[in-house]
């Protein structure tokens, strides 16, 4: 499975992708952080971000994205900047039929480090680690989009089966609604 980690950001927006194998094996493919200048109008960054996530999805072909889900922080204008990047990115998957799944980053801390409160080191530290990396992926934009396209992949059977799991059950209730419908007439 082809994994793009998207971290999303205004200012630096993190972009992976990852190659999952047999059991926990990962490979990293590539990786990078779009930039926009602070003093851009936001459709001009809105357009940058979006335009480089077009390319990287034209060029590695991914099968799903995993981007980090944003929900609170304490700068409202922060929460909405990295909230319009990460819908400017899915919707360039949406577009091309690519499923999209957002995970919290406490979700992305446990399933790389054990720990859902570890810190940028310890999350950075274990990225290089599991891809066999020479060195840090740096800034942390970059090992924070490595670690939610690493996440996905080892999460993808357990949300598989969850899916499948849920869509049985919507189809049991379908018939036992239709049943007793039909006990009725």
């Amino acid at each position: 499975m082809r994994v793009m980690g998207v971290d999303p950001g205004l200012t630096r927006c993190g972009l992976s992708v990852v190659e999952g194998g047999r059991g926990r094996q990962v490979t990293a493919l590539d990786v990078d952080v779009v930039r926009t200048p602070a003093d851009q109008s936001l459709p001009q960054r809105l357009l940058t971000i979006s335009d480089t996530a077009e390319h990287w999805l034209d060029t590695h072909r991914p099968d799903v994205l995993a981007v980090e889900r944003v929900f609170s922080q304490q700068n409202v204008s922060t929460v909405m900047g990295t909230a319009q990047a990460g819908g400017v990115i899915a919707l360039q998957a949406a577009r091309r039929g690519i499923e999209v799944h957002f995970h919290t980053p406490s979700e992305v801390k446990a399933a790389v480090t054990g720990n859902g409160s570890a810190d940028k080191a310890q999350v950075t530290a274990m990225v290089t680690r599991i891809l066999g990396l020479q060195q840090k992926p740096t800034p942390a934009d970059a090992a924070d989009a490595l670690a939610l396209a690493i996440c996905h992949c080892w999460r993808a059977p357990m949300i598989a089966r969850m899916a499948a799991a849920e869509a049985l059950a919507a189809e049991q209730r379908r018939r036992y609604t239709a049943k007793l419908k039909a006990a009725r007439a």
